[in-house]
Formats: structure tokens, C-alpha cells, sequence
């Protein structure tokens, strides 16, 4: 085939590959159709997308055909010393032809990957003159990239930069009305409350259960607050993922110190079960850290007094799982399909403790993030069981 039949050719698969990126605004997916998209039309080995972080001033991996979740938002790529950077500030491509004769190239990703980039071609990603990361293609099948593969890939770019901030703009949207409905529920205690502490008529006795309200629901308010923005930027994919190798054990024992005195004042013991000899594992230790106490924090608050919560890890062939079990009241069977909705809570729990209905859809998120999965189990009146399977690095 020729260049201008080539080009011909390419042009009708952007055509094509548009219709794809307007069908879903799933931000995850979007992400991975244009990866594959930029290493089709570009006949490359692989192909990746690096976001911006305008407050940072650094580029990060999002999502690549070659590399894992984990892996790649873990990568950071700063502006200076790498042709990705070059690209941002300069708002040009790159086409070159051996990436380890190129100054600007950024070696440190070769070695975190252990993915050979020989020849790369990349172009920036500009919305309404705001950029929103790079687009690369790795390693021609064939020869060195052309002009044409330069352009196909410009042109998949400005097509990918509007798609991606589309979805963004969805999630954000989606996820500000549902926060903005649950902020009505406090609000409107807190306003009921200052009304009845004008009254002339109040007691002091009543007086001070109204501050005690309205000092509870600021700190809902708070909390809702501070929730509700881990969970946009987990879902925005803006949070990276740093994985390192370290030891299970110690983590957990930390996350049992913590949450030992919340556990006391109900007479609840918190079991640490650990197989001897459990190997490291690799993931972002923060993340899980977050991810447990969370998971221990519900397990305490809606267990019964004197009751047990259990923290397992245990060891397949193919993964690691971390289970938090506990005796409580146990969830309704058509609550579970539930659980890990925003802002989802079970209408019997709702007068038993505080809380955002956050939680779990972090806990969803972290967990995704790592390439695992999260499930429970629950029987009324006997408890439930939060259990996360992670992949064996």
C-alpha cells in the first residue's frame, strides 16, 4: 500500500474510531480504546497516554497497551529531561527514530517497565487550547514512523484531548449532583437547629442538645467533604498508584493499633490472623493502609458490643486476599448488589452509626486500581465478611 492510500486508509479508521470514543463516557475505557486505536492506525508494538497535572507541573501514566494498572499511574514523568515534557511545553510531536540517541528521553520508565522503546512518536493532547496529556506510539513494526503516522496520530489526539475532557466534565457532574443531594440532609439539620436556638422559649438543657447537633453534623459535613474528594480523584484518575514491596504483617498490626481504642469503647476484640512466613507484596502501601482501616472502621461500628472482628490475610497461587470479618447485624441479601454504590447505605444501619456511604466505593476504587477485586458476604445476625483478592506481582 502506498502513503496516499495509506493515509486514505487511516483516515477512514479515525472515522471509525470516532464513532468509538463518543459511545461511552466511562473514562477507564475511553483511556484503553485509545491506546489500542493510536497502536492500530500507527502500526506500533505499543502505545500510551500520559495526563497532565497542571498543579504539579509533572506528566503521569494512565494507562498504556503494554503495561498493568498498577504500574502505570504509579510512573510520574517530570517536564524537564523527557520527550514527553518537551512535547507539553512545546505543544509539538515528536518523531524519533532511535529514543536512546535523543537527549530528552526519560530512561527511568524503560527501567520501572522493562519495556525496550526503540523508535517513539508522540503528540500532544490540546482541548480548547488547555493541554491534557500526551499520546504516544512505541516501537514501528516496520521501518520508522512516517509524516502520515504523524498525522493519523494528530489527528486521533485532538479526538482523543475532547473525549477525554468530556468524560471527565460527565463524572465530575454525575458525582457533584449526587454530592450536592446528600449535603441537603445536614444542612437542613443544622438550619433547623440555629432556628430553635433563637427561640426565647428554649431551656438551656435543650439549647445544649442543639449545639451537640449542629457540632455533629458539621463533623458529618466534614467528613463528607474530605470523602467525597478522595473518591473524584480516584475515579478522575488523578491519584497515581506508588507500588512498593513491602511487608503485609506490620501494616496490619499498625491498622489494629489504630483502630483499638475505637473497638474498646464497644468491648470489641480485633483478631490479626497472618499466616507465618507470608511473602511481601506489591502494592501502594498507603492506598492500603486507607483500604483497611476503612474496611476495620465499619467492621467496628456496625458489630454488636463484645462482639469479634477479624482481620485475615491468606495466599493462593495467583493472588493474596485480606478478608475483615465481623459478628454484627449482617446486611440484608437485597442490600449486597448495593454496597459498593456512592453514597449507598442500608436503611436499617442508618440510625446505628454515622457515616458518608463513601467508604466502600474507595475501598472499590483503591482495589481496582491495583488490578484486584473486592466482594462480601453477609448472613443477618451473624455477621459479614469483606474480602479483597489481589494479584501476585
Amino acid at each position: 500500500m502506498n502513503d496516499p492510500e495509506k493515509r486514505l486508509a487511516g483516515y477512514r479508521r479515525l472515522i471509525e474510531i470516532a464513532r468509538d470514543l463518543a459511545s461511552t463516557l466511562d473514562l477507564d475505557i475511553l483511556l484503553n480504546r485509545i491506546v489500542h486505536a493510536a497502536a492500530d492506525i500507527t502500526e506500533a508494538e505499543a502505545a500510551s497516554i500520559l495526563l497532565y497535572d497542571d498543579a504539579a507541573r509533572q506528566l503521569h501514566f494512565q494507562v498504556a497497551t503494554n503495561l498493568d494498572e498498577p504500574t502505570r499511574r504509579g510512573l510520574v514523568v517530570p517536564l524537564d529531561g523527557s520527550i514527553a515534557g518537551w512535547i507539553v511545553v512545546n505543544r509539538q510531536p515528536v518523531r524519533s527514530a532511535d529514543a536512546h540517541e535523543d537527549p530528552r528521553f526519560y530512561q527511568n520508565v524503560e527501567q520501572a517497565t522493562r519495556f525496550t522503546t526503540e523508535s517513539l512518536l508522540g503528540v500532544p493532547l490540546i482541548n480548547k487550547d488547555k493541554i491534557v496529556g500526551v499520546l504516544e506510539a512505541i516501537n514501528k513494526r516496520k521501518g520508522d514512523f512516517t509524516e502520515t503516522d504523524e498525522d493519523l496520530l494528530t489527528v486521533l489526539g485532538a479526538q482523543a484531548a475532547v473525549a477525554i475532557e468530556n468524560a471527565r466534565l460527565f463524572q465530575q457532574s454525575d458525582l457533584i449532583a449526587e454530592f450536592v443531594h446528600e449535603l441537603r440532609t445536614p444542612l437542613a439539620s443544622i438550619g433547623t437547629s440555629t432556628y430553635l436556638l433563637l427561640r426565647p422559649e428554649m431551656s438551656q438543657e435543650q439549647r445544649e442538645q442543639m449545639i451537640h447537633n449542629i457540632h455533629g453534623e458539621t463533623l458529618r459535613l466534614n467528613s463528607l467533604a474530605s470523602s467525597f474528594l478522595d473518591l473524584a480523584r480516584l475515579e478522575s484518575g488523578r491519584v497515581q498508584f506508588h507500588l512498593t514491596n513491602f511487608d503485609l504483617a506490620p501494616l496490619l498490626e499498625e491498622c489494629k493499633q489504630i483502630m483499638q481504642g475505637k473497638a474498646d469503647e464497644s468491648l470489641i476484640a480485633i483478631n490479626l490472623e497472618i499466616p507465618p512466613g507470608f511473602p511481601r507484596v506489591d502494592a501502594d502501601r498507603d492506598k492500603m493502609k486507607q483500604l483497611a482501616l476503612n474496611l476495620l472502621s465499619n467492621a467496628i461500628k456496625y458489630n454488636s458490643p463484645q462482639g469479634t472482628v477479624t482481620l485475615r490475610a491468606g495466599l493462593g497461587r495467583d493472588e493474596w486476599t485480606l478478608a475483615v470479618q465481623d459478628t454484627g447485624m449482617g446486611i440484608p441479601e437485597k442490600s449486597l448488589p448495593h454496597m459498593f454504590e456512592k453514597f449507598y447505605r442500608v436503611r436499617a444501619a442508618e440510625g446505628k452509626a454515622p457515616g458518608t456511604g463513601l467508604g466502600l466505593s474507595i475501598c472499590k476504587q483503591i482495589v481496582s486500581g491495583h488490578g484486584g477485586s473486592i466482594e462480601v458476604k453477609s448472613k443477618l445476625g451473624e455477621g459479614t465478611m469483606f474480602t479483597i483478592h489481589m494479584p501476585v506481582k
